[in-house]
């Protein structure tokens, strides 16, 4: 790392080459929740800038989390969002001006960095912290090469159908634990005459993510862990005859006429919904299944209430078998460094702790975050889907894997994939729409 890097943009990363400790008895010292940190000195005058795509009024859980990290080092963290944060990030990188820290919300974004040689290795205090509270798929997805460079920050479970409770105890509905129960179930509530599915793709210029995530958590469900991971990295074709299978099994439901579009449309009108309004039918009854992530708690009217026995809420997306035991498909953030100083170190092990994790909980009250940190009290989580998403991340038996397309290369992962499954939705084949993701893979 160059003198002028870490001089350029790292806020109070002032050593030359970092080192472990700074002088000087910590403030936290004798303080029982400042254990892990006042090996690190005392670090007041010290600033630790922070850059991520988290803005407001997102940001304040994250800025009130850091409280107890403040208090026990007297270092200040500098918080920093923006909505072109991927772009930007990558550009004061280049320039040599990146912040201390960053979050990246996706491995391939971190490999990326990792390779420009900037980012710099986490210190045994993190990897301790990650071995400790985070599993093996969790600490693969923050290194490169064998070597961890980020520890993950929070998370998301993609793998759910939100449904109406009410709905289903009218109806005498039970939430299905399989595919087939599922399939079935799709059967019952089509023979009534509403729709059983609702969705909605469109998502401007990212329109067609909601389809991805659909194809990655059947492919995930149906040949399990080891060919996904195949397929992610390009180890097996895109449109290998395993992958065609699960798109049409995606497509027995999505493009089903009588199954979709409940309260909307046709299957047509799957691309031009948008995907905040996809699930919305199930307030007014006309459709009874919606598959899309935990945050989209978020996207229900005010007042609704989500919760078990209320207005929505959402059950695990059920596994096709019992082979690859319960997969999880997911999305999350990972802290990467580019400065080893001190204040930064510190810092990065806060973040990689189970103190923080109950800190942001605490912080968040009105929900919509988690984490996959085991050392994570669920209790501490602040709406029930939370708490749902927590007890499938802590569960042993959770397989869980990271969001293809956020792995790929830019040009499919956000680029061809997101058209072609919006193309597939509109009509065109399976086959078709997988041959031509397979011919633009860079």
């Amino acid at each position: 790392m160059s003198a002028g890097l870490v001089l350029a943009g790292c806020g109070g990363s002032d050593s030359e080459g970092g080192s472990d400790k700074a002088g000087g008895t910590s403030p936290g010292e004798g303080k029982a929740e400042c254990a892990q940190l006042t090996q690190f000195g005392d670090l007041s005058g010290k600033d630790v800038t922070v850059y991520t795509s988290i803005v407001a009024p997102e940001d304040k859980p994250h800025i009130d989390s850091w409280k107890v990290f403040e208090d026990c080092t007297g270092a200040d963290v500098k918080y920093e969002g923006s909505k072109e944060f991927e772009t930007q990030l990558q550009v004061r990188v280049q320039s040599g001006n990146p912040p201390d820290i960053a979050y990246i919300p996706q491995p391939g974004l971190l490999q990326t960095l990792v390779g420009t040689g900037k980012v710099v290795e986490a210190p045994s205090t993190v990897s301790d912290n990650v071995d400790k509270w985070f599993g093996e798929d969790w600490r693969s997805y923050g290194s490169v090469d064998g070597k961890l460079y980020a520890a993950p920050l929070g998370a998301n479970v993609k793998s759910f159908v939100w449904y109406s409770p009410k709905m289903f105890a009218d109806n005498g509905w039970e939430i299905p634990t399989t595919w087939d129960d599922m399939l079935a179930l799709s059967d019952k509530i089509a023979a009534t005459g509403i729709k059983p599915w609702c969705a909605g793709i469109e998502s401007g210029e990212a329109t067609g993510w909601p389809a991805t995530d659909w194809l990655e958590d059947v492919l995930l469900r149906s040949v399990g862990p080891d060919v996904y991971d195949q397929w992610v990295a390009h180890e097996i074709p895109f449109n290998d005859p395993q992958v065609v299978e699960s798109l049409d099994n995606v497509g027995a439901i999505l493009k089903n006429d009588k199954y979709v579009n409940g309260g909307i449309g046709d299957v047509s009108s799957i691309a031009t919904t948008a995907f905040q309004d996809g699930g919305l039918p199930i307030l007014d009854g006309k459709c009874a299944l919606h598959r899309q992530a935990s945050f989209y708690a978020a996207n229900w009217p005010e007042g609704t209430d989500v919760s078990e026995n209320g207005d929505v809420f959402a059950f695990y997306l059920p596994p096709m078998g019992d082979e690859f035991g319960s997969p999880v498909l997911g999305g999350g953030e990972f802290v990467a460094a580019f400065s080893d100083a001190p204040e930064v170190q510190a810092f990065q092990t806060y973040l990689s702790s189970d103190q923080w994790a109950n800190e942001k909980a605490k912080a968040t009250p009105n929900g919509g975050w988690v984490s996959a940190n085991t050392g994570l009290d669920i209790a501490n989580l602040a709406s029930p889907v939370d708490q749902l998403s927590g007890e499938i991340l802590q569960n042993p038996d959770a397989v869980f894997r990271f969001d293809g397309s956020d792995m790929m290369p830019g040009a499919v992962g956000a680029g061809s994939f997101w058209k072609e499954m919006t193309n597939w939705i509109t009509g065109e084949s399976t086959q078709d729409a997988l041959d031509n993701i397979e011919k633009s893979w860079p």
